[in-house]
């Protein structure tokens, strides 16, 4: 079974703001495959459904972002994953607005929702999807307030189809594995 982690903050403030971009491509991966989002375990909201034959549990956690990890733990734990079946799926502002990219292991690069998992799980060899939202275009704007901001409306489009390529990529990794997938994504400009 796959964990498929969408990282984001619960709550109507937050709900199309760019740092909820994993929460928006969890939504979307249940959406394509039917799954339903039904039960709450482990300060997460969960669903379990197959892609291409393969049981996943789709999970968004309740937690805010920065405790993510408390969620992931609890959840590998409790359904005895490995930490090879877990896939989380993230907002970067290191990638330009629209960018993906795959990892199959590595550091946080600064962002605290990863650190938490990386801690809480005591390693960072789970897979990655980053999903750029780009830096603010202003140096006067906070990094704060701008993953905190909504995409503006020149760049939902964009964003849309990033969300379609992460459900895309999300069921390549459970189909064809983590390095097929990275050679197919993380070629694209």
């Amino acid at each position: 079974m796959y964990l498929i982690v969408g990282l984001g903050n619960p709550g109507k403030d937050y709900e199309l703001t760019r740092h909820n971009t994993g929460f928006l491509v969890a939504d979307r991966i249940a959406d394509r495959f039917r799954i339903r989002f039904e039960k709450e375990i482990c300060s997460a909201l969960i669903g379990k459904g197959k892609i291409s034959d393969s049981e996943v549990l789709i999970a968004k956690p309740l937690t805010y972002m920065n405790r993510s990890g408390i969620a992931v733990k609890c959840l590998a734990d409790h359904f005895s994953l490995s930490v090879e079946k877990i896939i989380v799926i993230y907002d970067d502002i290191d990638l330009p607005l629209g960018g993906l990219r795959i990892r199959e292991k590595g550091g946080s690069g600064g962002h605290k929702g990863v650190a938490s998992i990386i801690r809480e799980l005591g390693t960072d060899e789970f897979i990655r999807i980053r999903i750029g939202i780009g830096r603010p275009q202003s140096a006067k704007v906070d990094i704060v307030e701008h993953v905190l901001s909504p995409f503006l409306p020149v760049e939902k489009e964009e964003i849309k189809a990033t969300i379609e390529e992460a459900v895309d990529a999300v069921e390549w990794i459970i189909q064809k594995g983590v390095q097929s997938a990275m050679s197919k994504f993380n070629n694209k400009p």
